[in-house]
C-alpha cells in the first residue's frame, strides 16, 4: 500500500557500477572495459579492428550516405522563448557554431554512431565580454576510457592505467547503441557490420580462387613409382614453368596433364557477395533501396521513409547531446538566467508543390479561399492577389446605368409610385444616347498609348459629344416631373366642402 512507502533518500543510487558492484564485469580495475564481445575477443579491446571494417566499400558508402543526409540539411539556433535574454543567448550561440564549423563538427561526432561513442574537446577563449570557443576538436576515441562511475578519462603516457579526468566544460562526449546505461562505451554499427564484412571478404577470396581455376587450369605432372628424387624435382620444375608461361622440356618417360575445374552444385559467390552488401545496407541505413536498385517506386518511397527516420534520430542524438553539454555550459557562463537554446536541423523533406497545388485546387472547389499569408508560406514570396481586368463596354450597352426597379423587387406587394415610373422611363429613353457616349469614350481609351494622351482625348471629347438629344430628353423629363408633382399635391390635399367652409 502507498501508506507503507517510506520517504525516498535523495540522490541514492543502488545498482551503481562503482566499487565492483556490477557482477557482469567482474574485476575491472581502475577503468571499465567495453562489453562488446567482438571487440574483446577478436580485437583485443582495440577499436582498430573496426577501422578495418570501415575500409569496406559498402560500409563506407552507406555510412557516408547516412552522415551526409544529416549534414546536408540547413540548421539554425532557436531561442527557448521570446524573452530578450533567451534571444541574446540564441544569437550568441549561433555565432559560435558558425565560427567553429558546425557541419564539420557534426560529421565527425556522427562517427560515434559507428564506433559506439565519440568525444570532443572544447577550447575556450575570451571574446569581449563572452566566454567563447576558439575551436571544437573531435578527438580519437581510442585515447579515452571510462571510469567505473561512467566518467570520461583521457589516457596519457604517464597515466596509461587509470587516465586523467576529462571533465566538463572541456570535453563533450556521448554514447549510443547500447541497451542499458551501464555500458558507457555504447555499441556501434561496427559491431553489426563485422560478420557480414568478414563473410564477404572470405567469399571474394574464394571467388578469386575459383576464377583462377576456371581461367587457368592446374598443371599435373605424373612420374613412375621408381622415379628418383632428382627426376621428381625436374618434373615439379617443369610444372611450375607452365604456370609462368615459360618453355618446358622433360624426358619422354614423364607426362604432364592439365586439370580443369568443373563446377557443380549451386555455389554462387556473387549471390553471397550481394547478400552481404544488402545486409550491410540494412544495418547502416535500415533498408536497401537507397543504395541498391529497387523493384518499384512505391517500395523505394517506403525504404526512403525508413532511412529518413534513422537520419532524424541521428540528428536528434547530436543536437540533444550538444544541448545538454556545451550549449548549457555556454549559456550558464554568459547568460545567467537564460534558458538553453536549441540547435535545429530541417530534416523533413520539402513537400511536392504539384501535390500541394492539386490539394489546394480541391479545397478551393469546396468553397474555401486561401489567405495571402498561406500562399507566401507555401509557395514563397512574390505573389499578390490577381486584379480582375475591366470588361469592355459594348456600344449601346447600358450596363453602367442602374437598372430600373422591377415590380417584383418591391416587398409586400407595394407598387412603384409615379416618380419611380418616370425615372425608369427616363433611363430607358436615355439608353441610346448614353450608349453612344460610352462607345465614343471606349474608342478613345483603346486608341490612347499613355495616360497623358488619354487625358487630352477626353478633354477634346467634352466639346464633341452630342448633347442635343440628351438635352431634349432632360427638358421633357423635367416638365413631366413638374406635372407629376402638381398631380400628387392635388391627390393628397382634399378639396373642402363649400358649405362647411362657409359655416
Amino acid at each position: 500500500m502507498t501508506d507503507d512507502i517510506k520517504q525516498p533518500e535523495l540522490d541514492r543510487e543502488i545498482a551503481t557500477t562503482l566499487d565492483g558492484l556490477d557482477i557482469t564485469r567482474g574485476y575491472t580495475g581502475p577503468l571499465l572495459l567495453a562489453q562488446d564481445t567482438i571487440l574483446r575477443t577478436r580485437g583485443g579491446g582495440n577499436l582498430a579492428i573496426y577501422d578495418q571494417i570501415l575500409s569496406e566499400p559498402q560500409v563506407l558508402a552507406t555510412f557516408q550516405q547516412r552522415r551526409h543526409a544529416v549534414t546536408s540539411r540547413t540548421w539554425r539556433v532557436e531561442a527557448a522563448s521570446d524573452r530578450r535574454v533567451d534571444k541574446q543567448a540564441a544569437a550568441a550561440l549561433d555565432a559560435q557554431l558558425r565560427n567553429v564549423g558546425w557541419d564539420a563538427r557534426t560529421d565527425r561526432m556522427l562517427f560515434g554512431v559507428y564506433y559506439g561513442f565519440a568525444a570532443a574537446e572544447l577550447i575556450w577563449e575570451r571574446q569581449g565580454a563572452l566566454f567563447g570557443w576558439k575551436a571544437i576538436k573531435v578527438r580519437d576515441r581510442r585515447r579515452f576510457r571510462f571510469a567505473p562511475d561512467g566518467g570520461l578519462r583521457l589516457l596519457l603516457p604517464h597515466a596509461m592505467t587509470e587516465g586523467v579526468p576529462a571533465e566538463a566544460p572541456y570535453f563533450w562526449h556521448y554514447a549510443t547503441g547500447a541497451s542499458h546505461d551501464d555500458e558507457p562505451y555504447g555499441l556501434g554499427l561496427a559491431h553489426w557490420c563485422y560478420w557480414p564484412v568478414l563473410f564477404k571478404r572470405n567469399g571474394v577470396k574464394f571467388w578469386l580462387i575459383a576464377l583462377e581455376k576456371f581461367g587457368s587450369p592446374t598443371a599435373v605432372g605424373k612420374y613412375d613409382p621408381g622415379a628418383s628424387p632428382s627426376e621428381r624435382a625436374r618434373l615439379l620444375q617443369a610444372v611450375r614453368a607452365i604456370q609462368t608461361d615459360s618453355g618446358v622440356i622433360m624426358p619422354k618417360d614423364m607426362m604432364i596433364e592439365l586439370l580443369e575445374a568443373s563446377k557443380s552444385g549451386t555455389a554462387d559467390y556473387k549471390a553471397l557477395h550481394d547478400t552481404m552488401d544488402e545486409t550491410i545496407a540494412k544495418v547502416v541505413l535500415g533498408q536497401t533501396m537507397t543504395s541498391e536498385d529497387g523493384s518499384s517506386k512505391s517500395q523505394a518511397e517506403v525504404h526512403h521513409d525508413v532511412r529518413q527516420d534513422i537520419v532524424r534520430a541521428d540528428n536528434d542524438l547530436i543536437c540533444e547531446s550538444f544541448m545538454m553539454g556545451p550549449a548549457t555550459w555556454f549559456t550558464r557562463l554568459n547568460f545567467p538566467g537564460a534558458d538553453v537554446p536549441r540547435v535545429v536541423r530541417d530534416i523533413e523533406e520539402p513537400e511536392d508543390l504539384d501535390q500541394i497545388a492539386a490539394r489546394d485546387e480541391k479545397v478551393l472547389k469546396l468553397g474555401f479561399v486561401p489567405t495571402l499569408d498561406y500562399i507566401h508560406k507555401t509557395y514563397g514570396d512574390g505573389w499578390q492577389p490577381k486584379t480582375p481586368a475591366p470588361e469592355p463596354i459594348a456600344a449601346g450597352s447600358v450596363a453602367a446605368q442602374p437598372a430600373a426597379p422591377a415590380a417584383a423587387d418591391f416587398a409586400d406587394g407595394d407598387q412603384p409610385d409615379l416618380a419611380d415610373q418616370l425615372a425608369a422611363l427616363l433611363a430607358s429613353e436615355a439608353a441610346a444616347p448614353m450608349g453612344d457616349w460610352l462607345a465614343t469614350i471606349e474608342a478613345a481609351v483603346n486608341a490612347s498609348q499613355s495616360y497623358d494622351e488619354l487625358l487630352a482625348r477626353l478633354a477634346q471629347l467634352q466639346t464633341e459629344l452630342p448633347l442635343d438629344q440628351l438635352g431634349a430628353l432632360l427638358q421633357t423629363a423635367l416638365g413631366t416631373a413638374g406635372l407629376a408633382g402638381r398631380d400628387s399635391v392635388m391627390v393628397e390635399t382634399p378639396v373642402s366642402d363649400p358649405k362647411t367652409a362657409a359655416g
